[in-house]
């Protein structure tokens, strides 16, 4: 006797459906020939007799839960009775002579199994479309033999997005205007704005990380040298944005990953830093790129920064000017904002969002003292950039602020 046991299905597969036997209770099997049929969540299997004999009575029905392992039934040593051979027929008049029939039942070959109707499902497939209320039409031709359909079938059809609603035969009346209201076509800048950032959510696997910086080693140093810096550099102010992207300029150079970006199945590492800055705009925030950003100065950067603002309020920045980036910075801070998780602009991998300068009380050197103090977020897609690649991005754009003679020092 030769025991049939459920296979090793693949990887991640531990259970699996009795879908239907497809040798019956006595009928003679040969070696290797598929005696019964599995059904998984991926795909439907038939398993194979391990040895030439006949069936027994099977150890599990039709639409049993069977782990990997499992007897599902045996095969006998013994013979079926071979079927009575057909005698041709005989001429009429040629004189053979017909035996009496044989007294008692006259033994017949089993009938070989209905073949399975087109979409019939399986067992565990029909029992999980009678809960769901799916009907066989609805899926059309299953992946299981003969085009029976599998509880594979049916989970891939629930996951599948709701179909749009039906189109009305009629058109429906547009909305009867308010006077109290004012509809205004989107410019091309801001559908691509909107387009770009709703594209980030829907691919990148978007993460934010936190770390808090103090700011009175920046703003002392601003205050000291802003009126010397003015005057050498024809009216360019000194902001802290040159700060901020000269120490993204320096992390990014030790964390070339978050400056890379996705390409198919490609990372693409850029040597240089196109940063874009976020401003307000006629038509809301926009990010105009300060190109190979790592060749300039504080001066130079302070300069582009202003001159992109002006553009922005003034609706006079070109479409060519808010693409190419390979890293961002976003101030909220500006408008109020305490904390945020700015969205990346694709196919950028990260953004860094600044916020607004709160005075807080903080410990240092075992003292409290009142600290200007700003929390910075970094958003990046974890497909390409590590948590610990993220967490020491951010921690060296802190050290840089909070020392800013590591910047003119390059370090």
């Amino acid at each position: 006797m030769t025991e049939i046991r459920v296979p090793t299905l693949g990887e991640s597969v531990t259970t699996a459906t009795v879908a239907r036997w497809l040798k019956q209770v006595g009928e003679q099997v040969a070696a290797d020939e598929p005696v019964v049929e599995l059904e998984t969540d991926k795909v439907t299997v038939e398993v194979n007799a391990p040895s030439a004999g006949v069936m027994e009575p099977p150890s599990v029905k039709e639409g049993d839960e069977v782990e990997i392992g499992t007897l599902l039934g045996t095969i006998g040593s013994g013979k079926v009775a071979s079927p009575p051979v057909k005698l041709a027929p005989q001429p009429i008049g040629a004189g053979v002579n017909t035996p009496p029939p044989a007294a008692g039942p006259v033994a017949r070959p089993a009938a070989p199994p209905a073949p399975a109707m087109a979409h019939a499902p399986l067992p565990a497939a029909g029992k999980m479309m009678e809960e769901r209320g799916v009907s066989a039409e609805a899926l059309g031709d299953g992946s299981g033999k003969d085009g029976r359909i599998t509880k594979g079938d049916v989970l891939a059809f629930l996951q599948r997005p709701a179909p749009p609603p039906p189109v009305a035969a009629k058109p429906v009346a547009p909305r009867a205007p308010d006077a109290r209201e004012e509809r205004v076509k989107m410019t091309r800048l801001r559908r691509t704005i909107a387009q770009r950032l709703k594209e980030a959510q829907n691919t990148a696997a978007m993460l934010t990380t936190f770390n808090e910086v103090d700011m009175s080693a920046v703003m002392a140093l601003r205050s000291e040298y802003k009126d010397a810096f003015e005057k050498k550099n024809a009216g360019v102010r000194l902001g802290f944005m040159s700060f901020f992207v000269r120490a993204c300029v320096a992390a990014l150079h030790e964390f070339p990953a978050v400056n890379a970006e996705i390409d198919g199945e490609d990372i693409v590492y850029k040597n240089y830093v196109n940063m874009g800055i976020a401003v307000g705009g006629a038509n809301g925030l926009v990010v105009p790129v300060l190109r190979d950003a790592q060749t300039m100065g504080f001066a130079e950067i302070e300069k582009a920064i202003a001159g992109m603002g002006r553009r922005a309020r003034d609706g006079q920045l070109k479409l060519e000017e808010l693409t190419g980036g390979s890293f961002s910075i976003t101030n909220g801070g500006t408008y109020g904002s305490l904390m945020s998780t700015p969205i990346i602009n694709p196919p950028q991998s990260a953004i860094l969002g600044m916020h607004k300068i709160q005075d807080r009380p903080m410990a240092v050197a075992g003292k409290v003292e009142i600290r200007p103090m700003m929390y910075l977020a970094l958003s990046y897609d974890h497909r390409i950039i590590d948590g610990k690649e993220a967490v020491s991005f951010l921690v060296r754009v802190k050290e840089g602020i909070e020392d800013p003679r590591r910047l003119l020092l390059g370090l």
